[in-house]
Formats: C-alpha cells, structure tokens, sequence
C-alpha cells in the first residue's frame, strides 16, 4: 500500500469537529502528507423573495453566520498547520463539493465524521453514505464518540 500524500479533512464544525480533525492531523503527521480542509454551508438562512434576498440587520444574518462559519475554519487551519489555498469554505451541497473539491486537489484519502446511521437513516442518505460511494480515493468515516 503506498502512502497517502494528500488528505482532505471535511469538517461540519459540529461538536465533534475537533475530534475527528485530530485523527486526520494524526494520519497527515505519520505519512507525511499534505493536508487540505473543507467545509460545506448548505444551510445559512437568507430566505428570498419576490425582491431579491432578503438579509437580516440583525446579528444573525448570512453574512455575519459567513463570517463565523470563515473564522471557524481559519482557526482550525491554523491549530492544524494547514495553508490558507488549501482551506476551502464553499456553499453547496456537502457531499458533491467535497468530492468536488478531493478531485480537484487530487487527494487520496477524504476523513470525515459518521454518526453510524443505520437502517431508514442510512437508506435516506448522508454526507458520509454518499462520498463513501462517489469518491474515486480512499474514505475515513471517523465514528464519532455519542455524547
């Protein structure tokens, strides 16, 4: 088996964000390889409307949840030593822009959380199921602890 050269870690910032990031800080050091990190906004509230998107003045609008969701990723980016061109924070669907973006950046192994869905949870599909299935490298579902 050859080594991994690049790992991409997805991240949702969940409670256990940092857990499942510590596993791939973990494989990055022991192979020596390259570390890239993404996260996926699929649900920032910024309803439309006949007039176009309607933003919130309040502290909870989209672009001040942006701006948190930016900082989340450029602290984990720093605490793993992960270059700024290397950190990708995209609005989309999670499981085609991570696939998407492991493609792009020619990763060999994707590491990401699962919560061990199974029976109609896993038959409705996650994040996990479909980049498991559509990835063309290697996938990590890292169980995460229940709390």
């Amino acid at each position: 088996m050859n080594d991994y050269q690049h790992i991409l870690l997805a991240v949702d910032f969940s409670e256990h964000s940092e857990y499942v990031a510590e596993k791939a800080k973990s494989l990055a050091y022991k192979y020596q390889s390259k570390l890239s990190i993404i996260h996926v906004l699929d649900n920032i509230p910024m309803p439309d409307t006949n007039y176009g998107t309607i933003i919130s003045m309040y502290a909870d609008s989209g672009y001040e949840l942006l701006e948190v969701e930016k900082d989340k990723l450029k602290q984990l980016g720093r605490y793993l030593g992960v270059a700024v061109d290397q950190q990708r924070l995209v609005w989309g669907l999670p499981k085609q822009e991570i696939i998407a973006f492991a493609n792009e950046q020619q990763t060999d192994l994707i590491v990401l959380g699962s919560h061990g869905r199974h029976g109609l949870a896993l038959l409705l599909g996650s994040t996990v199921n479909a980049v498991l299935h559509h990835a063309i490298c290697d996938v990590m579902a890292v169980r995460l602890p229940t709390l």
